[in-house]
């Protein structure tokens, strides 16, 4: 299939290139002239424009748009819209709020045009690992953007297989959903970010805990000075607590025992706060998740090492650099 890749930085050009090794066609685009000049070097067929991106195409066009949240989202789909003829479809695969989704959808249906929503987990790996996708949209529009979905997906792999799973839908084995209408995938998405903030901050603290045990405010019998990459390396062999964030972990600490490249102050790119707001008005207790957004607010006037390690694991999984001081 051809489809338009609309922004190149981390995520979009690392899809773009799982896109093309799969065999699609790719069409792209970012203000960045180097960026496109990059993967029209990779096979890419490189557009100067919107314009131009609109005009790289025979018949439907699909419009996959991967900037960040908030405006750039906002005002290039608010063109796209303009652009697009009756049956195109323009997907936004960033971490944008899901109510946005609703009503952009209904502003496409108003042009005839399709509108599917992809959260997209895999940050800086899922090249070669593939993305796990969380879809919203028209059954009938994701069924057709099914090769794309497929070939981005990390498919079976060597996981078990979950027991009961026998006559239900294989995409979620495969590594993708079909979440419901507009905005349901990436409020999946926002709540898995939510849950991602608690996991983080469960691994901050504990390695916090473990490192704090040398120090000399305690009794000197009862201080221990810990390995902590190979308490972390330990952990990824059969423990109960063994992730991928673990993984993350244990390679931060192993090249630098006391991450003195971070500073700890975290930073955040909203979707821990939306969490928190769906569960306001869902009268949902949210007591760890709003505990490690809140947390993540503190680092940023008073860091520990636990906040250290919780820029190192963002740093691993999507290359996410520390905010200013």
């Amino acid at each position: 299939m051809r489809l338009a890749m609309i922004g190149l930085g981390r995520m979009g050009a690392n899809i773009a290139r799982r896109l093309m090794r799969g065999g699609h066609e790719v069409v792209a685009f970012d203000r960045d002239e180097k960026a496109v000049a990059t993967m029209a070097g990779e096979g890419a067929i490189a557009a100067t424009s919107l314009e131009d991106v609109v005009a790289r195409f025979d018949g439907q066009r699909i419009f996959w748009v991967m900037l960040p949240a908030g405006a750039p989202t906002e005002e290039t789909i608010e063109t796209l819209t303009k652009l697009a003829a009756p049956g195109d479809i323009i997907i936004d695969g960033g971490n944008t709020f899901y109510k946005d989704d609703i009503r952009r959808a209904k502003s496409c249906a108003m042009e005839k045009l399709h509108y599917v929503d992809v959260g997209t987990s895999g940050g800086v790996w899922g090249l070669e690992r593939g993305y796990c996708m969380m879809i919203g949209g028209e059954e009938a529009t994701v069924d057709l953007l099914e090769p794309i979905f497929e070939t981005l997906a990390p498919g079976t792999g060597d996981l078990v297989r979950t027991k009961g799973r026998d006559g239900l839908d294989n995409r979620a084995e495969r590594g993708y959903i079909h979440a419901g209408p507009a905005g349901a995938g990436h409020f999946v998405k926002m709540v898995h970010n939510g849950i991602e903030y608690g996991l983080m901050q469960a691994y901050a603290e504990g390695f916090d805990i473990l490192k704090g045990k040398s120090s000399e405010k305690l009794p000197e019998d009862e201080r221990f000075s810990l390995n902590l990459p190979d308490i972390a390396e330990v952990w990824r062999r059969g423990s109960v607590i063994s992730s991928w964030l673990l993984d993350l972990t244990a390679i931060g600490l192993a090249a630098d025992h006391d991450l003195e490249q971070f500073t700890g102050h975290v930073s955040d790119s909203g979707e821990g706060q939306w969490t928190i707001d769906a569960a306001m008005e869902e009268a949902v207790p949210a007591n760890v998740l709003t505990a490690a957004l809140f947390a993540r607010y503190r680092s940023r006037v008073d860091t520990t090492f636990g906040d250290k390690l919780l820029s190192s694991m963002r740093y691993g999984f999507g290359g996410h650099v520390e905010m200013p001081q």
